[in-house]
């Protein structure tokens, strides 16, 4: 009823502007939704085909068109060769590669999702963050004596959490990249209060951003305790435009695509792609993204062909082993990635770059190696003050976000 609601505002209010309508179908309710926006004069719904429909995705094309048609909505026809045609190739996409680097759990539909307002199409990201945190997690309840905690166990906390930290934001629009910032917040707080600490002790850069204002006012206010944090920190809001911060470089774009005699394409989408997402088009061009597509797809390869086959997503285990650290050290606090991408421990002025030496001091907050993504550098800071009992990840090495590196005791 609030999305019928809402579209017939803006259809009323603004006539001129064509609405379209982009619904997930996670908690159970896109069929229902889109029927009610559709009514309420919505110009065109976002739908999805076999063998990628449904589950965490959009309804499928097929299903939408009857029931508008039975709604009295004038549709055209589906073209089922055409439609056959594309279902056969995608499916062919998911055999040869596509398949590997998909979750089944998209293919699941969840009524978790109704209470915590996340959107379906992030619950994959959202399930491999909390895969890489429940080891960690348990390994601190297991040292303090307490009971360990199921995957399930842990989702339905984060979703709780969610549903107390969205309103302390000041409401922000779930849709990326802002529901995956009130997902990290979450996360980390939920990870800090079952070791007995405090919440809000890790909000990244990107989501300051959005709390300060620098990516536009936020729908409603800042609960006290966020603005006490603010100040604590020494942060300052943004209240003017927020492009005002992106200068315009689109003619050093226009420029580059010149000089590398780069085609602009037609109505210049490349030089679009270029200005949107410079190191990835830099990288698809000078075919380092085939490159590492290409390594990323043989080591999805060899993984799949291990031994033990089960019927739900693999969990990663740590290079560690972590219960016989935990006996000796009970106490010992876990180093992990903090993105996906090329550990740097070093990077040695002369001579090999490597990881440190066990038994290397540290301080607590202290920047022990960084994590080269696709974005830029991520560092990974020291959790606890003692000393490096165990490195597992070496110099260069190919990580997965919040894996096991280290530990300090």
């Amino acid at each position: 009823t609030m999305l019928g609601k809402l579209t017939h505002g803006i259809k009323t209010k603004y006539p001129h502007i064509k609405v379209q309508y982009h619904g997930h179908s996670g908690p159970g309710f896109s069929m229902a939704s889109m029927l009610e926006v559709a009514k309420a004069g919505v110009d065109v719904v976002d739908v999805a085909m076999e063998p990628l429909s449904w589950g965490m995705v959009h309804p499928d094309v097929i299903t939408v068109q009857a029931m508008f048609k039975d709604a009295g909505f004038k549709v055209k026809e589906i073209n089922m060769k055409a439609y056959m045609e594309a279902r056969s190739m995608t499916q062919s996409f998911i055999d040869d590669f596509l398949g590997l680097f998909i979750d089944p759990g998209n293919k699941v539909m969840t009524s978790l999702l109704v209470g915590s307002g996340l959107p379906g199409g992030m619950m994959g990201s959202m399930m491999a963050d909390l895969k890489g945190f429940h080891n960690a997690i348990n390994m601190g309840l297991r040292a303090s004596g307490k009971k360990e905690l199921t995957l399930d166990n842990l989702v339905t906390m984060l979703f709780q959490e969610v549903g107390y930290v969205w309103p302390k934001l000041g409401y922000p629009p779930l849709v990326t990249p802002f529901s995956q910032y009130v997902k990290n917040i979450a996360l980390m707080n939920l990870m800090h209060m079952l070791k007995g600490e405090e919440r809000w002790k890790t909000i990244d850069k990107t989501a300051w951003d959005m709390i300060l204002g620098y990516t536009g006012k936020l729908p409603g206010e800042l609960a006290p305790e966020i603005l006490q944090l603010a100040r604590e920190q020494g942060k300052e809001f943004f209240t003017g435009n927020p492009q005002s911060q992106f200068p315009d470089a689109l003619d050093t774009y226009r420029q580059e695509m010149k000089e590398n005699k780069w085609d602009f394409g037609k109505d210049n989408e490349e030089l679009f792609e270029l200005a949107m997402h410079d190191r990835q088009y830099r990288d698809y061009k000078s075919g380092i993204a085939k490159e590492r597509f290409q390594k990323e797809l043989e080591a999805a390869r060899e993984k799949a062909k291990a031994p033990i086959l089960i019927e739900r997503p693999v969990i990663e285990m740590p290079r560690i082993d972590v219960d016989k650290i935990l006996q000796q050290h009970p106490d010992a606090q876990p180093i992990q990635a903090a993105a996906k991408g090329q550990l740097i421990w070093e990077v040695a002025a002369a001579g090999d770059s490597k990881e440190p030496v066990v038994g290397a001091k540290v301080k607590e907050g202290q920047i022990l190696c960084y994590v080269q993504t696709y974005y830029g550098m991520e560092p990974v800071t020291a959790l606890s003050s003692g000393k490096l009992f165990a490195v597992s990840a070496k110099q260069g090495a190919m990580v997965e976000k919040n894996e096991i590196i280290g530990f300090i005791a």
